[in-house]
């Protein structure tokens, strides 16, 4: 049996292209689609090659985007037309192949080995891909051309805008190899610092990295990116009916104002626990791993999370774990802007596992029920029918005392 032929299709600047189609007085100009600067959502969400060309960065503030492209145009998101663009791609994606699993909404893999007897080799058919997209749609596509998913994606990142990469496995010593490691999958930017300690920083470094010190030091998932960069990745392009079971349940949000203390983000941290408990009572989920994320006025975001000795989905219990861990991870010397709670691991009702002399069990079975009877209330009377006195946010006042223990407003 031969190499599969797998393509990854990237939509070039996807938001911003769609924006720029649907108005065609942006055409020519530095194009940026941003949030609602009233709703504290004021960093580019996207950017055309024009903006990039200034080095316009996506998740930076909008006065940081036009410090560096004056003349930039920045337009509000509209994500009902890129779902439509979006479904309108795909539906030529599926005249080649029945085998398309999306990666977002302007990312997707194709599986086109039993297509080329119809369709010719996966580069040809990549190029008509490109050319239909252009002509029938008025968006372009950057193709990856290769024999597994990890691969092809990489290939589609290395030309851009609207153009084919081909990576054989031929190629990994001389094209691949010599590469960041960082442009590899899975390779964040966390990872790659952590990588960097041990000496490894193209992909090529990774790949010789025996497997032993990969699984002793970075566990199962750097042995995973050792396998990648060596080319062995065999997971299957996946169907929409083929969708892998859920694994994770997140919530996040931007904050209105900046966050500088445990006291001012812990109402934000129970609100966003109580989303993620009503989501795994909804699915029939436990948690085993609590994480949070924040990202800092500097957009810098910092993460950690904790495995739990008993699978949990009470909003109590999850809130708790996650402000132990900002209060141990997090030292507030820069403000917050968003925050992300994640409940990950997940197993389900009927999972077992080894009880605890240190766990009152009955404590959390009345927990879980208090919180579904709030469901029910929730959904009968609204949201804000019943709320926890601790997800109400601090007063002007109360905030700034938060911040600076020393200062009464009120003496």
């Amino acid at each position: 049996m031969g190499e599969r032929v797998i393509l990854h299709c990237d939509l070039n600047n996807f938001f911003a292209s769609v924006e720029c189609f649907l108005n065609p007085d942006l055409k020519g100009k530095n194009v940026a689609v941003c949030g609602s600067v009233e709703e504290r959502h004021g960093i580019v969400l996207a950017k055309n090659e024009g903006a990039k060309g200034f080095g316009v960065r996506t998740g930076e503030a909008i006065w940081e985007a036009k410090l560096k492209c004056p003349d930039l145009v920045t337009v509000p998101p509209h994500y009902d037309q890129y779902v439509f663009f979006s479904k309108r791609v795909k539906k030529i994606y599926e005249e080649y192949t029945d085998m398309v699993e999306p990666f977002g909404i302007d990312e997707c893999w194709l599986d086109v080995t039993g297509s080329q007897a119809l369709f010719g080799s996966g580069e040809r058919i990549a190029e008509e891909l490109r050319t239909r997209i252009k002509n029938e749609i008025g968006l372009t596509i950057s193709v990856g051309v290769s024999f597994n998913k990890i691969f092809a994606k990489l290939a589609s990142d290395m030309k851009k805008p609207d153009a084919v990469t081909v990576l054989k496995s031929s190629d990994i010593k001389e094209k691949v190899w010599p590469l960041p490691c960082n442009e590899l999958f899975g390779v964040g930017r966390t990872t790659a610092k952590n990588f960097e300690k041990l000496g490894i920083r193209t992909i090529g470094d990774l790949a010789q990295m025996p497997e032993d010190i990969m699984s002793r030091t970075f566990g199962k998932m750097g042995v995973t990116l050792n396998h990648y960069a060596r080319g062995l990745d065999f997971s299957p392009v996946l169907r929409e009916n083929e969708v892998p079971p859920v694994k994770s349940v997140s919530r996040g949000i931007t904050c209105k104002r900046d966050l500088y203390s445990s006291e001012e983000i812990s109402p934000i941290v129970i609100s966003l626990c109580e989303k993620v408990s009503h989501n795994l009572r909804k699915n029939n989920f436990y948690a085993t791993t609590v994480g949070v994320a924040l990202k800092d006025n500097h957009l810098v975001i910092r993460d950690c999370q904790q495995k739990l000795k008993t699978p949990v989905r009470a909003a109590g219990v999850l809130a708790k774990t996650a402000m132990d861990l900002i209060e141990k991870n997090y030292s507030f010397s820069l403000p917050v802007r968003a925050v992300t709670i994640f409940a990950g691991n997940l197993v389900g009702e009927k999972f077992t596992f080894q009880l605890s002399f240190d766990e009152d069990y009955s404590h959390l079975e009345k927990l879980e029920k208090l919180d579904t009877e709030v469901d029910l209330l929730r959904e009968r009377f609204g949201d804000k029918a019943l709320m926890r006195a601790s997800s109400i946010p601090l007063t002007e006042s109360e905030r700034i005392r938060s911040a600076f223990p020393s200062f009464h407003p009120d003496i």
